[in-house]
């Protein structure tokens, strides 16, 4: 019998123990848990996902900053506002939220924000730490999806896991993470992307499958073996006639009929979006912890 991934539930476990351990530090006279974000433009998606963040800082007890700036700001302006919040005492960790423009450079946007603020996990220190199995913070939505997969129970040990889709914020250290020497870890990953021959017949032998490929219903039963473990990390935008909006959310998975081969699956919405958000809360507590010593 299938059994759902629950991402909002598992999320919701996880901002309670926050509100717990923010509750702990301000009864010791500790620092409130401070997070900042630079949003470029007035994307709406990339508004919508600032105002979930701030909204996950306001449940949990962390304070929040949400810094704007126009669609034409220049590049070196933005750095100068990267470099206002690596100044700034207050601030634990921050996000500057992608995509940029396109005028703007977004790796060296990424690559001058401190690595002990980068609660997002982009920057190449935080990123070389990662392969190295270093303490670090993790990229947040690859570090959500092994926390699914540990809080639901799921053994990883000796699995075959197939990542669809190779990016540095989804991919790449998702694969890191489920194939070093831990738990969840300690999988035999293969990684398919665009150039891949014969793609079902790697995600067929798949025990646990991953798709970030960003194609809606790109995985369909086909490809799916009995029994996979699914996780479904894409966020699509497609048209429906039945909602107000003329529009719904999907995921890369052809859910109604993937889910019956599975054991596990997350939705889309309400699997890896939530954890993300969890994540990278997680990362900023963290980024506060460490300036206590």
């Amino acid at each position: 019998m299938t059994q759902i991934l629950d991402g909002k539930a598992t999320s919701l476990a996880i901002e309670a123990e926050l509100t717990q351990a923010v509750d702990a530090r301000m009864a010791s006279g500790l620092k409130r848990p401070h997070l900042a974000a630079i949003l470029v433009g007035d994307n709406p998606a990339s508004r919508a996902y600032v105002g979930h963040k701030v909204k996950a800082c306001a449940r949990v007890g962390f304070e929040s900053t949400l810094v704007e700036h126009p669609a034409d700001i220049t590049q070196e302006a933005l750095l100068d506002a990267v470099r206002a919040l690596n100044d700034d005492a207050s601030v634990d960790g921050f996000i500057v939220q992608l995509p940029l423009p396109d005028h703007i450079d977004d790796q060296a946007v990424l690559e001058a924000v401190h690595p002990e603020k980068d609660v997002d996990g982009f920057h190449p220190v935080n990123a070389g730490k990662m392969a190295l199995d270093l303490p670090c913070f993790l990229p947040a939505t690859p570090k959500g999806i092994v926390s699914l997969l540990d809080r639901a129970g799921i053994d990883t040990q000796g699995k075959h896991a197939v990542i669809l889709g190779r990016s540095s914020i989804v991919g790449t250290p998702m694969a890191l993470l489920l194939r070093r020497n831990g738990a969840p870890g300690n999988c035999t990953v293969t990684v398919c992307h665009s150039r891949t021959q014969d793609l079902a017949e790697h995600t067929r032998r798949a025990d646990i499958l991953v798709a970030a490929i960003g194609r809606a219903h790109f995985v369909t039963a086909d490809m799916v073996k009995e029994g996979a473990v699914v996780i479904d990390v894409g966020i699509n935008r497609i048209a429906d006639a039945t909602k107000k909006s003329g529009s719904r959310l999907t995921g890369d998975v052809d859910f109604d009929h993937v889910a019956p081969k599975c054991s596990w699956i997350t939705p889309v919405p309400g699997g890896v979006g939530p954890m993300t958000i969890a994540s990278l809360m997680e990362n900023t507590l963290q980024a506060c912890a460490q300036k206590d010593a």
